[in-house]
């Protein structure tokens, strides 16, 4: 890597590596060198440089991702490096950019997207600041900043992925609702939601911008039924969404609701009325909502086809299968998740029908407890075999034998751009005549020494077929997220306590009848 940097690069590494030295150039080093200087800083986690060089910015733009990304100058990508120091340090600096005399100010757009969360952090201090911290941060520097005497002066464009739970709600709407001047003015491409009220969520996404809205997501435990996501886009309105995540039962009627005789939903219709409206939306997950022949309606009126769709365990029937497998969405689908359904028993002709209709665009394809067994690996390897683009297939759950595996893994060898794979635990490695266990407590509960002779053999057949390329692994509890990772304590203390308003809730109702 050292070989691949430019002398350029080289200079401002050894510059910012004398923190004090650094901050005293600054104003003598050329303009076009301070993104030079950023990334450097960065890399070295010189957190006292980054914010000097974020403090006196003399460009018009400032782009984190674009930054930290690949360039001829250094080609190592450092945009999954949330680093906490580094980070800080940055929203420091640039409000230290617009406390300063107004002659001194360049910058006009902060864009502070493009970064990844990851699960090791490769950054020197390991420490990072996930997407609800850099929210946070954001919002109270936005705050702070509020509070100060200020020269007049234009805005900065601050461009920022927030999320927002009960947590930080609150710093976040004086953030995007200042009372009078504000020299950061945040927009919002992405907004994730959890742990808020149906009216919370309506109340901050109004202020986020929601003509400019990229991608939405409201997950876990924002408890809306459809009468709240009706609400949500017939008022709110997202012109330009991409990409929407809606929570479990998002879709369910909401507790006064009459349902009509004609086995009609006017609800559902006016939700797709709605969606029909979103003329870039591309990816829609609606994961646990029951949604029993109601797909047509969903996405019938849709005018884009989607190319992500996430319908996992939604209780879908052959009306369902039927129209997904002939839709306009089924020729475009790059990611698909059907987990949950007992496809290729109750489905095969619609199921592998689909298959082939998405064989073309399919990379991503997610099939956890299908109920697929030994007895249905001769037509799933019929149904993959012409989707000769993927490059992910999850099937976790599914109660197969290591001889199945085997001949799985051998048939999956021969899709070339296949790079992961997650395999169930072989049913082998439980107790001999024992059901196959659902829960992720008893299905952890296996025969690990014979897991690790399957594995190794499954690794095998891919090592004989020259297929080392692909991963293989069994994540019994998901795959990492980063997001829950860094809530996980305020979403079980939410749990707590609508556990807690749930048992008072049925107290009373005993009380009642009694």
């Amino acid at each position: 890597m050292d070989t691949m940097r430019s002398l350029r690069f080289i200079s401002a590494e050894a510059l910012v590596s004398h923190p004090q030295v650094a901050r005293q150039s600054l104003d003598s080093v050329a303009h076009n060198l301070y993104p030079l200087l950023f990334k450097a800083s960065y890399l070295l986690e010189q957190a006292e440089v980054t914010r000097a060089v974020l403090g006196r910015w003399p460009l018009e733009e400032f782009r984190l991702g674009a930054l930290l990304g690949p360039s001829a100058d250094h080609p190592q990508d450092l945009r999954d490096r949330t680093c906490r120091a580094c980070l800080e340090a940055l929203v420091r600096g640039l409000a230290d950019h617009v406390l300063q005399d107004r002659s001194r100010r360049r910058l006009r757009v902060a864009d502070l997207t493009g970064i990844r969360d990851v699960q090791v952090q490769r950054c020197p201090c390991g420490r990072a600041l996930g997407r609800w911290g850099r929210t946070q941060l954001l919002a109270r520097t936005c705050c702070e900043l509020q509070a100060e005497p200020l020269a007049a002066g234009r805005p900065v464009e601050v461009l920022a992925d927030l999320f927002v739970t009960e947590g930080n709600f609150e710093a976040v709407v004086q953030a995007l609702r200042p009372a009078g001047p504000a020299p950061l003015r945040v927009h919002c491409p992405s907004f994730r939601a959890d742990s808020l009220s149906p009216s919370q969520l309506l109340h901050v996404l109004r202020l986020a911008g929601p003509g400019a809205l990229r991608k939405l997501e409201v997950v876990h435990n924002v408890r809306l039924h459809a009468g709240h996501v009706q609400q949500l886009l017939a008022q709110v309105g997202f012109p330009r969404l991409a990409s929407l995540t809606l929570p479990t039962k998002a879709f369910d009627a909401p507790p006064t609701y009459a349902s009509t005789p004609d086995g009609e939903h006017p609800l559902l219709a006016s939700i797709a009325r709605e969606l029909s409206k979103m003329a870039q939306l591309t990816e829609l997950s609606v994961a646990f909502s029951t949604l029993t022949g109601k797909i047509p309606t969903l996405l019938g009126p849709l005018q884009t086809p989607l190319r992500v769709l996430d319908l996992a365990n939604c209780a879908l029937n052959h009306t369902d299968m039927a129209f997904l497998a002939d839709c306009a969405h089924a020729a475009h689908l790059e990611v698909l998740d059907l987990s949950g359904h007992n496809l290729v028993s109750l489905y095969p002709s619609t199921f592998f029908r689909l298959l082939s209709q998405a064989s073309r665009t399919l990379r991503i394809l997610t099939l956890e407890e299908c109920g697929i067994v030994d007895s249905h690996v001769g037509m799933l390897i019929l149904g993959l075999s012409p989707c000769h683009r993927l490059r992910q297939l999850k099937f976790l759950g599914n109660p197969l034998s290591a001889r199945a595996l085997r001949r799985l893994f051998t048939a999956l060898c021969e899709l070339p751009e296949l790079r992961c794979i997650e395999f169930p635990v072989p049913k082998d490695c439980y107790p001999e005549g024992a059901a196959y266990p659902q829960d992720e407590l008893a299905m952890s509960k296996f025969d690990q020494q014979k897991y690790d002779e399957i594995a190794e053999e499954l690794r095998a057949v891919l090592l004989r077929a020259d297929r080392e390329d692909i991963q293989v692994s069994t994540p019994l509890f998901g795959s990492f997220d980063p997001d829950i990772q860094e809530t996980s304590n305020e979403l079980g203390a939410f749990l707590l306590q609508a556990f807690k308003t749930a048992l008072e809730n049925f107290s009373r109702a005993l009380k009642q009848i009694e």
